[in-house]
């Protein structure tokens, strides 16, 4: 099995907030992230993808593709957007990183699926230097 990683660059904010909280338990828990009118991240995703090489091609996807992918069904719907107002699959969900990443997993499998004999194997989602998570499609 070989792994193949495309990383890609986007800019959002979030609101960390459950609105069954008060204020005074929203800012406890997520401090300034609870801020009414968000916070922005410059995010990096990195997509994995595993296989066996293509005899024809020697890969396991083709990287335009890819990218071209996580581009169309990804990175255009939340580049400089609010992930809480404006991104139409996090409405209604906790803006974490946690249910993030699982969403861009739910969204992308299937559609590497279509495009190649490669399957989704892991994201990796960093909002800071120092802070990322990583999904390898569990549940």
């Amino acid at each position: 099995m070989v792994y193949v990683s495309r990383k890609e660059h986007f800019n959002a904010a979030h609101r960390l907030y459950n609105p069954a909280w008060s204020e005074e338990k929203n800012r406890e828990v997520f401090g300034p992230c609870a801020n009414v009118n968000g916070h922005g991240h410059n995010f990096e995703l990195i997509v994995t993808v595993k296989g066996k090489p293509n005899p024809e091609t020697g890969f396991v996807i083709d990287l335009k593709v890819l990218s071209e992918l996580i581009n169309r069904e990804i990175i255009d719907k939340v580049d400089h957007r609010n992930l809480n107002l404006d991104v139409d699959f996090m409405q209604g969900k906790m803006a974490s990183c946690e249910i993030f990443v699982a969403e861009i997993w739910a969204i992308l499998a299937p559609a590497i699926e279509e495009v190649s004999a490669a399957r989704l194997h892991k994201i990796q989602l960093f909002e800071t230097a120092k802070n990322f998570v990583e999904y390898l499609g569990e549940n």
